[in-house]
């Protein structure tokens, strides 16, 4: 039984759409055709999501007499760049790409982020769809219309707001993803559970091993959870102006732990020690008690995560990357930080110096 979860963004103009948890990839391509049609469609894919299920779709979409050309780049955090999006770009309009084209982005966050930066400029704006394959991206980054390529100066520098029109989550995909990849994904949703639910966190404490073993009851529900709570912080605040910002939770230092090692670092590993690490900092100030602090690396030590920074990094060339933070403001970043477990506050200003202070313990 599939499960729609609407969000709401009609403002001026109506970005609403469904994410719809359960379906299948046949079931996908034949809501895509009938909630988002146009006159032609672009799969969008990487090189591992290819082999598994690249060819599947386009073959889906042709039973359904509809040519799907497929462009798949590289697989990997580093092809998230404005080399990769152009050679998208002149590939799409190569193939007669047009104002009624639509994207299909078929992969995890990367190439979601990739792909939907893609559709928000060419042709300046095309509709897009994601089929995430991935729990990072089912539960988080295919959500709420962040798309964005990476700069050498930091993570997500250069992108746009757009929403999706259509989320279909087909929990069968993450069958074939690598557990370390699994692992990864479930970083966001511990971030999830951490600063909006603490019921959600005793449920991923109490369910650790049927989770990791992907009892699909037990992914329907951390899922199903997770789309709900990022839809209702989006609908408060689309555009990041204020609320939002409490899912940055773990990723000011996460983020420039990933830039610090040129991507080497996953996304879930670095979001995970970021976590950990601006609990401790909440900690030091007095917002979050040294048991709550303790439970959230237990959960995260519970799930196969890391919570210390790499011995081998330099904590003062840490604090300066986060300078190029997005959240930064007069030389100091504007971090989240928790209060307890399921609430968390946002715009805490903190300089490099002081955290630098911090971490140097």
């Amino acid at each position: 039984m599939a499960t729609k979860i609407h969000i709401n963004l009609r403002k001026e103009a109506d970005d609403s759409y469904d994410i719809v948890i359960g379906t299948t990839l046949a079931d996908a391509a034949r809501d895509i055709l009938k909630f988002v049609p146009g006159d032609r469609y672009f799969a969008i894919t990487d090189s591992n999501v290819k082999r598994f299920y690249g060819t599947k779709f386009t073959r889906l979409m042709k039973r359904n007499g509809v040519d799907c050309p497929l462009v798949s780049v590289p697989a990997g955090e580093k092809s998230k760049n404005r080399t990769t999006k152009g050679h998208i770009e002149d590939k799409l309009l190569s193939l007669g790409a047009g104002r009624r084209s639509v994207v299909i982005a078929l992969g995890g966050g990367m190439v979601g982020d990739l792909a939907g930066f893609v559709a928000s400029t060419l042709l300046r704006g095309i509709r897009y769809v994601h089929i995430p394959t991935t729990l990072l991206a089912q539960v988080d980054s295919s959500i709420g219309g962040k798309v964005a390529v990476n700069h050498p100066l930091g993570k997500n520098l250069l992108g746009a707001f757009c929403q999706p029109k259509r989320v279909c989550i087909d929990i069968s995909t993450l069958g074939t993803l690598p557990h370390r990849e699994f692992i990864h994904g479930m970083a966001e949703v511990i971030k999830y559970a951490a600063i909006l639910d603490r019921d959600l966190f005793s449920y991923l404490e109490v369910h650790c091993e049927n989770i990791l073993t992907r009892d699909a009851k037990a992914l329907i529900k951390v899922i199903t959870r997770c789309c709900e709570l990022k839809r209702d912080v989006v609908e408060i605040d689309e555009k990041e102006t204020d609320y939002r910002r409490i899912l940055n939770f773990g990723h000011t230092i996460g983020h420039a732990l990933e830039s610090l090692t040129n991507y080497r670092l996953p996304h879930g590993i670095a979001v995970s020690i970021g976590m950990a690490t601006e609990a401790r900092i909440s900690a030091t100030r007095g917002l979050l008690s040294a048991g709550s602090v303790a439970r959230l690396e237990n959960l995260l030590h519970a799930y196969r995560l890391p919570t210390e920074i790499p011995p081998s990094t330099d904590i003062r060339e840490l604090c300066e990357a986060t300078r190029t933070d997005k959240k930064a403001k007069d030389g100091r970043v504007h971090y989240t930080l928790l209060q307890r477990i399921g609430k968390a506050r946002t715009g805490v200003r903190l300089s490099h110096e002081k955290v630098q202070r911090i971490l140097s313990r």
